[in-house]
């Protein structure tokens, strides 16, 4: 009975090593599907686009309940879903809605490439150079600070009422984002990379190049998200502020229109333009750069 017994363990343990290895085996052929299959539009329909559409009906209903409650019953402080909608049917008529949109989202883009252009040199050599850094790092983070509006009197002073005075102002308020940004992403570089790089030859700009900018995308791209924040902001202070007919009519000279004919159905038709389009700009410019960095650096988990 006894060699029986002992007979039918070893006989087992086979069996149960190999159910064991095919099963790790299975697990892991599974992963490799479910990491390279596609995400099913349903899935991807309930968790991406079902959750915005959700918020914004919650919010115009609300907005539909305050007006016909009369909770808010003066429709100069607060118009029905219902103007802003004609405000928004008489611009499309008129051929001025994407007018309105294009004349700021140009500007808006030009002069953030400008101080893409700017703030990138600016930051590596902030980064890298002990003296700069001590010298002018400190008024980065304090520009960083100042508001954009503050920009616009003096450069409707220096530069007068013309689109080079929007540009100045978008620099002032985007440039300091993007420099700091990239300062940070390159102190987050691990040391060994700077060695193994200087190892291999890669010094100076080529090093700056292959190894320096590389290895701090993400935090670089977070600047560069702040840096078109910031350029938004100050191109509709800008607007706002220095409006006159022969720039045209941006978005925020139509908000400052609608203030000065105490329309709340033109204000508010500004305010949706504005949100949507630095909606718009994150969803199709920077939610795909951000996600293309994480993935590349294996970052990047499926929900």
């Amino acid at each position: 009975m006894a060699s029986t017994e002992t007979t039918d363990t070893t006989a087992d343990a086979p069996v149960k090593d190999s159910s064991g290895l095919g099963g790790l085996e299975a697990g892991l052929d599974a992963l490799e599907t479910s990491a390279t299959s596609r995400t099913p539009f349903r899935q991807t329909f309930v968790n991406k686009i079902l959750p915005p559409i959700t918020a914004i009906v919650v919010v115009l209903v609300v907005w539909q309940l305050l007006v016909s409650l009369k909770i808010v019953d003066d429709p100069s402080k607060l118009p029905s879903p219902a103007d802003v909608g004609g405000e928004f049917k008489d611009a499309w008529l008129e051929g001025k809605l994407l007018d309105y949109i294009w004349t700021s989202v140009s500007r808006g883009l030009l002069g953030f490439l400008l101080a893409l252009a700017i703030g990138t040199p600016l930051g590596l050599l902030v980064a890298r150079v002990k003296f700069v850094r001590a010298a002018i790092g400190p008024v980065l983070s304090g520009l960083q600070s100042l508001p954009s509006v503050a920009w616009v009197p003096p450069a409707v002073i220096w530069l007068g009422l013309n689109n080079s005075m929007m540009y100045a102002v978008i620099l002032l308020g985007a440039v300091p984002s993007i420099a700091n940004g990239l300062v940070s992403g390159i102190d987050q570089v691990p040391p060994l990379f700077l060695r193994a790089g200087r190892t291999m030859g890669a010094t100076g700009l080529k090093g700056a190049w292959h190894i320096v900018l590389p290895a701090s995308l993400p935090g670089y791209l977070a600047g560069l998200k702040q840096g078109w924040a910031f350029s938004w902001r100050s191109l509709m202070a800008a607007e706002i502020i220095a409006s006159s007919p022969d720039l045209g009519i941006g978005l925020g000279a139509l908000l400052e229109n609608g203030r000065n004919a105490s329309s709340m159905s033109m204000v508010f038709e500004a305010i949706i333009l504005i949100l949507f389009v630095g909606i718009a700009i994150d969803l199709l410019i920077f939610s795909p750069l951000e996600r293309w960095v994480l993935r590349n650096r294996g970052l990047l988990v499926k929900s």
